[in-house]
């Protein structure tokens, strides 16, 4: 299993267009043959901060995602909305407990 950690940081004024824009891609990718779970959450004390939390099968599910209209599509929509980049990082599990 892999798990991702994206944290996103979004203009003030774009945040209900952001909020908006991400419920495609949320459901979207919740329903992706090799995805296990899929979450979008606002940071309390940065309440333009998101981070959104994946965890998918392998890296070919992964791969199969970034290339969907509703990630595609998203990015496309939204990168206005940005502060800055996307800080994203990988975790592969070596042992599930």
């Amino acid at each position: 299993m892999i798990i991702i950690h994206a944290r996103l940081y979004v203009k003030p004024e774009c945040v209900e267009a952001f909020l908006e824009k991400s419920k495609a891609l949320v459901a979207g990718s919740q329903a992706e043959e090799g995805n296990i779970s899929y979450n979008l959450f606002r940071q309390t004390d940065e309440p333009e901060t998101f981070i959104v939390v994946e965890e998918w099968k392998d890296m070919a599910a992964i791969d199969f995602h970034n290339s969907t209209p509703h990630f595609t599509g998203f990015f496309a929509e939204a990168g206005g909305c940005f502060a800055k980049p996307a800080q994203v990082k990988r975790l592969l599990v070596e042992r599930e407990i």
